[in-house]
């Protein structure tokens, strides 16, 4: 027992929180609807004296009420159609908003795409244009340390030639190699 009064207390709650102030699609709808004004068929029918006569009158009362029906449903018809072809127009302006927005979506990407590639084309110009300094660099440095060989070699032929010009002849080289000889034996 304690667990039904527990359930119904608990649905009761979620009853009472469940429900909302504003207007649901169908609360509105029974709100907005506009009724039909009443037949003029109900509470018009007099029961007449003679039978044949009274067929006749219903048969027409049949007839009135089938063409009202039939104009009812030419109405219905109408309104679906009306609904169908503003429903059909309202797709057709989301597809054109989406189908614009799509081309804007793509321009946008192309031009984030030439962005791009022109970033790239700067910066892989700025990496030609290092390598290309750097390689001037080397080069001139490798020019520098060809100078620099040259000039060392220059300069040692330079030495060499002016040490060459204080040699002794051969004659003298015999007198020097005697003395050097005699110098460095022990008496």
């Amino acid at each position: 027992m304690a667990t039904t009064s527990r359930s119904l207390y608990r649905t009761l709650c979620l009853r009472s929180f469940s429900t909302n102030t504003k207007p649901t699609h169908h609360n509105s709808h029974q709100q907005n609807h506009q009724y039909t004004e009443p037949n003029s068929f109900i509470g018009c029918w007099e029961a007449p004296k003679d039978p044949k006569e009274a067929e006749a009158k219903l048969a027409q009362l049949r007839r009135d009420y089938a063409k009202q029906v039939k104009e009812v449903r030419k109405e219905y018809i109408k309104e679906v159609e009306l609904m169908r072809l503003d429903k059909l127009r309202k797709d057709e302006a989301r597809k054109e908003a989406l189908r614009l927005q799509n081309e804007e979506r793509k321009r946008l990407k192309v031009e984030a795409a030439k962005v791009r590639a022109q970033q790239r084309e700067v910066a892989e110009q700025e990496f030609r244009q290092t390598l290309l300094k750097e390689r001037a660099e080397k080069l001139e440095n490798w020019k520098m340390k060809e100078k620099l060989k040259k000039e060392m070699k220059k300069d040692e032929k330079e030495l060499l030639r002016r040490k060459s010009s204080m040699w002794i002849d051969e004659q003298e080289l015999e007198k020097k190699i005697l003395e050097a000889i005699v110098d460095t034996t022990p008496l």
